[in-house]
């Protein structure tokens, strides 16, 4: 089973449950050579390849089949994932998937960094309310 590096929305166990089907484990890792930014009136951010750049994030381990599948559609035509090596807190490496901003999109990308906490106290309910990948999630 692979590992999923989550740098944003599926950071919340909630909407992680609500996406892939199951309550994982995380653990909080680091992941060198991206920026995570706003996508363009949206709530949600995009890893981009950044040389200089650094994201926290988790690493959930060991996600289930069925789950990846709910992943893919909520993430969209936008994303496309992509194996990277993420640091753990005690300084282990680990493998996982990441759900990478396809380059043809860059235009969308805010110069702005996303950040978690904002996220939860500011825009978390109206994500939840309005996100379309939840609609793809019911086809």
């Amino acid at each position: 089973m692979l590992n999923l590096f989550a740098y944003g929305t599926l950071m919340c166990d909630d909407i992680m449950y609500e996406v892939s089907g199951y309550y994982m484990d995380s653990v909080s890792a680091m992941l060198h050579g991206y920026s995570r930014r706003f996508v363009k009136g949206e709530h949600y951010p995009a890893l981009m390849s950044d040389q200089h750049g650094r994201v926290e994030g988790l690493v959930y381990r060991d996600v289930h089949t069925l789950a990846w599948e709910r992943l893919d559609r909520y993430e969209g035509e936008m994303y496309f994932r992509q194996q990277v090596q993420t640091e753990l807190c005690d300084g282990e490496i680990l493998i996982a998937e990441a759900y990478v901003f396809r380059p043809e999109f860059n235009a969308l990308l805010e110069q702005a960094e996303w950040d978690l906490d904002e996220f939860i106290k500011h825009e978390k309910e109206h994500f939840l309310l309005h996100y379309r990948g939840f609609m793809s999630l019911k086809e």
